[in-house]
């Protein structure tokens, strides 16, 4: 099942968003990787210029363009079986941004255009990311290292699996 997860916008300056959204709108903090902030509730913050070259990676003229509109946000869903879900998009011939790839703390994604040229972000839930690594032998400390993810939330996942 391909879940709904959050809404991402874009914002040009994470301290001036986190002021507005927390102090103002009293928003709390889920998970705060710095330059990509999720708050409970569902929706996330995370710095335009390192998102873009995130998602758009080593495609220069097409971070270039990218200004306002469609590509100021982003709607995220999460699924177990990204490689299923990846070759159905294929099969119908879906615009993608770009293929499944490994973002830097392990959680493979892969972003495609809505018919409206909106992102659509899917990717693995990242406690499938914690136990495809604790799998491998790494130790809970170096799984929360490698996965950006707090000790705490470690243990957790791993406790119930």
């Amino acid at each position: 099942m391909i879940k709904f997860i959050s809404s991402v916008l874009f914002v040009k300056d994470i301290a001036v968003s986190r002021m507005f959204y927390e102090e103002i709108l009293d928003q709390q903090v889920e998970i705060d990787y710095g330059v990509n902030i999720g708050y409970l509730g569902g929706f996330s913050v995370w710095r335009k210029d390192v998102a873009h070259q995130n998602i758009f990676r080593d495609n220069k003229a097409e971070i270039e363009l990218i200004g306002s509109g469609n590509q100021q946000i982003e709607l995220y869903f999460e699924v177990e079986y990204i490689d299923e879900v990846y070759k159905k998009l294929k099969d119908h011939q879906i615009e993608f941004v770009h293929d499944i790839f490994e973002q830097p703390w392990g959680q493979r994604v892969v972003r495609v255009y809505d018919p409206d040229k909106y992102i659509i972000e899917l990717g693995e839930p990242m406690n499938v990311v914690i136990k495809r690594y604790y799998e491998t032998g790494m130790t809970l400390e170096e799984v929360a290292e490698r996965s950006l993810t707090p000790i705490s939330i470690v243990r957790s996942v791993i406790n119930n699996k």
